[in-house]
């Protein structure tokens, strides 16, 4: 394999590309073909299964240089084959493309997922290089420090207010809006924020913060209105711990839109005939919201509070962007960046495992939500 890249190392940069491509459309062909011969009974796919059993040890030989390796591919792939045509005459050869098509898919997660959850995991009992042993004190410095104390306690603060406001605002803005002349275009500019990224809002949103010296013209939208009512500007993102909530603002103005969407689109599909019954029995407009439009909406609520939780825990590049940590404004994620940064691995993987272990508890309720929704159904 080294040797084929090699040699793809020295054509000239274009052919390299078409080389590339070839290999890769190649290398699916021969997937797809191997996922639609394999099930099929008779000789002449008894025939074709017994030529991949050859051609493809042979082909492992080639690029890996390895007879073991080809030995043992050639060994797999005849055992396989030979239990798949058996199958294959019963009807039963499905199986083959069941694996064929979760393959990738597991392959593809225990590489991105599995195996980095265990090396961090191992990561955060080890000390700054690695190499030795340091038990829970890592976690130690997390809980004792005043520096990891603050960032736990600044993501706390992100989860419980996030969510909780971005989805009241968005489910004022889908009550009022739903069904108003306007409504698309209303929609759309509550919903605009989502399309710019966080690095972009907080950008935004430090210019609305910036703060000069008062003998100066003001460049920030709050100073400015602060100095047009005869104030002196402040430094909105220097004064703890006020400076946490107005980082939270720019999470809200972003997370509103996609809350409003969902419930907006779910307080479409509740019943008429419930609303018009609850009518009926002499309800007002704010009894019928609580009891009827509230109680059929509750599974799209829980949707959008657990994902707006979620994106608040992995808070990242607001806070980077915005004050990069300072004055008391770090949370989980800048927090384990910056350690990585200063070569503290063992510490940035104690803040990682935490991050995950406070993330796991609201994907395993999100997750058993959808589940009972789906037994309702």
């Amino acid at each position: 394999m080294s040797a084929f890249f090699s040699w793809i190392a020295t054509l000239p940069a274009l052919l390299q590309v078409v080389v590339v491509v070839l290999s890769f459309g190649a290398a699916i062909a021969v997937l797809i073909f191997l996922l639609e011969v394999a099930p099929r009974s008779g000789r002449k796919f008894t025939v074709i299964r017994l030529a991949a059993c050859v051609l493809i040890p042979a082909l492992v030989f080639l690029f890996l240089g390895s007879l073991w390796w080809a030995a043992a591919v050639a060994a797999v792939l005849g055992g396989l084959f030979f239990w798949l045509d058996m199958r294959a005459r019963q009807g039963a050869g499905y199986l083959f493309q069941l694996v064929g098509f979760l393959a990738p898919a597991v392959v593809l997660l225990s590489i991105g997922l599995i195996y980095p959850t265990i090396i961090t995991t191992i990561a955060a009992f080890m000390n700054s290089r690695g190499n030795r042993f340091v038990g829970f004190e890592n976690f130690v410095w997390i809980f004792t420090q005043e520096t990891g104390i603050r960032t736990v306690i600044n993501t706390i603060i992100w989860v419980l207010f996030v969510p909780v406001l971005s989805t009241i605002f968005g489910l004022a803005y889908a009550v009022f809006i739903d069904k108003s002349r306007g409504e698309k275009y209303f929609k759309a500019l509550v919903f605009m924020p989502m399309a710019i990224s966080f690095v972009g809002a907080s950008i935004i949103w430090r210019f609305v913060y910036a703060a000069r010296p008062a003998d100066q013209q003001q460049i920030g939208l709050l100073n400015q209105v602060v100095v047009m009512f005869g104030g002196q500007p402040v430094d909105w993102l220097a004064n703890s711990p006020w400076n946490t909530f107005f980082l939270i603002v720019v999470m809200i103005w972003i997370q509103t839109g996609f809350a409003m969407v969902v419930l907006s689109a779910a307080i479409k599909g509740v019943p008429v005939e419930q609303l018009e019954a609850a009518e009926i029995d002499g309800a007002n407009a704010w009894q019928r919201f609580r009891n009827v439009t509230v109680q059929a909406i509750r599974p799209s609520l829980v949707v959008v509070l657990t994902t707006i939780s979620i994106v608040s825990l992995k808070v990242f590049d607001i806070v980077r962007t915005m004050t990069a940590g300072a004055n008391s404004t770090s949370v989980l994620a800048n927090e384990m960046y910056s350690q990585w940064k200063g070569f503290e691995l063992g510490r940035s993987a104690a803040l990682a495992l935490v991050l995950f272990l406070l993330v796991v508890p609201i994907i395993v309720y999100n997750a058993r939500q959808i589940s009972k929704q789906r037994e309702i159904r």
